[in-house]
């Protein structure tokens, strides 16, 4: 697939604290190619992508590929309209229900049967299950993405299907979870990261500012996100003009299972062009190890940009992207484009689309959040 180009497309989704993800990939040539979508934002986002496909694509496009990267309202309420007002031919999506009889025996009440934990996540994620009967309705090839599969021109790099049935029962929506069990296996996330979030919250309200220079990184290793983001589809493509990284909102586990993953596909790291900063720019979901892991070596400052890093965040939250944060991608050689309200393209061999002007990246912060 080396030899396809790779437009990457992000739209605007969600305002204020509401930020969510959809994401347009065309892949191929300028006479030949396919659309990918991964994501759709909140449910009134839907007829907005609808219509900007339909804009740019034609009265009838074809989506090829639809990617849920995890069950998050933010990614998954607008595929609802999408499947309805648009061909898609596959639809790459968790279905945590089908997976019951494999996780029974990872919650904590050992009453359950395969099929009545089956019927109480279903009803749990009533999203999830209109998706997934609309594509059933409209004959989309319905699969599961784990790491190994193919999407397109991508091959995902996480969750493995291991990882996520541990993850399944620590999800918020799904009943208690056996700690002992999944602590056993060294997969316990759990409770812990719902303490986190409220501390964090509390801290949002009182926030403080801290300067920080090129070579003073505040940013730590030992983020904490939810199982649910950690469940995010990772995936990795070459194309004509260099690697991709796509990571939805993936924290520190699904980043770095997403590297041992390329390392044991024989996929080069610290080689992109274009890399998706994950969860809105989120302290939580990177820290300096992975990004090294992942990106390479800090530079020095006078150094040129090595990749493009587009991160997605409403343009009236003052809260994402976090600046700790861009500074860390901008120090191992990111230059960092933010949507902010605006489309913004990445335009990987396509030729440059009438009506859009060149982003301006974001800069190098000296003031950055204080965090105890």
């Amino acid at each position: 697939m080396i030899h396809l180009k790779c437009e990457i497309e992000f739209l605007p989704v969600g305002e204020g604290s509401k930020a969510g993800d959809a994401i347009v990939i065309r892949y191929g040539n300028v006479d030949a190619y396919e659309l990918m979508l991964i994501d759709a934002g909140h449910a009134a986002t839907g007829s907005e992508i609808v219509s900007h496909l339909k804009k740019y694509f034609g009265p009838n496009p074809i989506l090829t590929h639809v990617v849920l990267t995890h069950s998050d309202a933010d990614h998954a309420s607008g595929l609802r309209t999408v499947l309805q007002e648009i061909e898609v031919k596959n639809v790459w999506l968790h279905v945590p229900w089908l997976l019951a009889e494999e996780t029974c025996h990872l919650f904590k009440d050992k009453r359950w049967t395969p099929e009545g934990l089956s019927k109480n996540i279903k009803e749990n994620y009533n999203i999830i299950s209109d998706i997934y009967d609309l594509a059933v309705l409209n004959n989309c090839n319905v699969c599961l993405p784990f790491a190994g599969d193919n999407i397109g021109p991508f091959k995902v790099m996480s969750p493995s299907r291991y990882a996520y049935c541990y993850l399944l029962p620590q999800f918020e929506k799904t009943p208690e979870p056996d700690q002992e069990a999944i602590k056993a296996a060294q997969m316990w996330l759990g409770k812990e990261t719902l303490v986190v979030k409220a501390m964090e919250a509390v801290k949002a309200a009182v926030q403080s500012w801290t300067t920080e220079n090129w070579g003073n990184e505040r940013l730590k290793d030992g983020g904490i996100t939810s199982a649910s983001n950690e469940s995010s589809v990772v995936m990795y493509g070459s194309f004509e003009l260099g690697n991709v990284l796509l990571t939805g909102d993936a924290g520190i586990n699904g980043l770095n299972w997403a590297a041992e993953q390329a390392v044991s596909s024989d996929l080069p790291l610290q080689q992109f062009s274009f890399v998706q900063i994950p969860h809105h720019g989120s302290r939580r979901n990177v820290g300096p190890a992975i990004l090294t892991r992942l990106l390479g070596d800090k530079q020095e400052e006078s150094d040129s940009t090595r990749f493009t890093a587009f991160v997605s965040a409403p343009k009236d939250d003052d809260q994402h992207p976090r600046r700790i944060v861009i500074n860390a991608f901008r120090r191992r050689g990111g230059k960092v484009i933010a949507t902010q309200g605006r489309s913004k393209i990445h335009y990987g061999g396509f030729p440059r689309r009438e009506g859009y002007s060149a982003a301006e990246p974001l800069p190098f912060f000296t003031q950055v959040e204080e965090y105890t």
